[in-house]
């Protein structure tokens, strides 16, 4: 008889998969490139200027009033550039001539006069600058002024480039009217940059009802086309910068009827907004915001109807030049008094992506 004794079977672990091949690093040497093994946030001139500085919430709002006053100072510069056929006194762009940077004694005034303008943009630059560097460093950090300064910035450069098509097309007169109405994109700018650096980046709360925001922005939209009509009324009357030789070919009279018809209209708008602002009780702000625009209006167009019977004498353009760029960023800042904005609420802010191209 055959005894079959069982052994104690042992525990098999299953089969596993083959582990995949590890792949090594070659070495530095062996012609691969190593990716830095530093991943922390990108340093530049700018944040480590803010870990230094932390100007105060009032020095950020002085910096935006002097962008603010500098480009409204850079559309009277230019108009006086245009007003005394300065335009061309610098032959060539950005060098005042083919030989020299600056003026040479043999162009008289108008050399100085245009190249007086151009300096003046590295005035404005640096006030920007200034306004930039401040809205960074202040803290908290708020990114909507930094991107306002950055708009402004860049305003400026690209209406450089347009002055300087300006002196190589010898002062066409749609150039001039675009340089003039780029500058005033940089008023606007600079007008948004100074009210929101008195204000928080929290979300809008209206104020008024949407009826009453909206006819605020009708009255900017006839401040504007007045602008604008009045840039062809220059370009195609006594003054557009080119002694006589270019003109816009439009009827001289119509424009200015058409000039006068937008005055009129602008007017009754600021006119109706003052009582109607009374009546619903508009905030005080946007009330007095009302009736400097009004008032400014009232002097604008003496000025401009007795500048039109007198043959537009240069001091009384250069005045209704200035008078037009002042208009413009009183309009703008009636509808922002309509609205009112908090602190946002505290949350961790990335360097911004102009900031890292700069």
């Amino acid at each position: 008889m055959i005894l079959f004794v069982s052994r104690p079977r042992r525990n098999v672990s299953p089969p596993t998969a083959p582990r995949p091949h590890r792949r090594t690093r070659p070495p530095p040497g062996a012609g691969a490139r190593c990716k830095p093994a530093y991943d922390g946030p990108v340093t530049n001139p700018l944040s480590l200027l803010a870990e230094r500085w932390h100007p105060t919430p009032q020095h950020v709002r002085r910096a935006a009033l002097a962008a603010l006053v500098m480009s409204v100072v850079i559309v009277v510069t230019g108009g006086a550039v245009r007003l005394t056929d300065s335009g061309l006194g610098c032959t060539t762009w950005p060098a005042c001539t083919d030989g020299s940077v600056t003026p040479t004694p043999e162009m008289g005034v108008h050399g100085v006069i245009e190249f007086t303008n151009r300096m003046l943009t590295y005035v404005l630059s640096a006030a920007i600058g200034w306004f930039i560097l401040a809205a960074r460093c202040a803290k908290p950090w708020r990114r909507s002024l930094t991107e306002l300064g950055w708009s402004q910035f860049w305003l400026v450069v690209s209406n450089a480039v347009l002055g300087g098509i300006t002196v190589l097309t010898d002062l066409n007169p749609y150039v001039v009217a675009l340089h003039m109405v780029a500058a005033l994109g940089l008023v606007w700018t600079a007008v948004l940059g100074w009210e929101r650096s008195k204000e928080g980046d929290g979300a809008p709360h209206p104020l008024v009802a949407p009826g009453l925001q909206r006819f605020a922005q009708v009255l900017v939209a006839a401040i504007g086309a007045l602008v604008l009509v009045g840039t062809l009324v220059t370009g195609a009357g006594h003054h557009p910068g080119s002694a006589g030789t270019w003109r816009i070919p439009l009827d001289y009279d119509r424009l200015a009827q058409a000039h006068a018809d937008l005055v009129f209209l602008a007017v009754g708008l600021t006119l109706a907004a003052l009582l109607v602002f009374a009546a619903v009780k508009a905030p005080p702000a946007a009330r007095a915001r009302v009736r400097e625009l009004f008032v400014l209006l009232l002097l604008q167009g003496v000025l401009g109807f007795v500048q039109y019977f007198t043959d537009a004498p240069e001091v009384m353009v250069g005045l209704h030049m200035l008078g037009a760029a002042v208009i413009w960023a009183a309009a703008l800042r009636v509808p922002l008094a309509l609205r009112t904005r908090t602190a946002a609420p505290d949350r961790p802010a990335a360097a911004p992506a102009a900031e890292l191209v700069a």
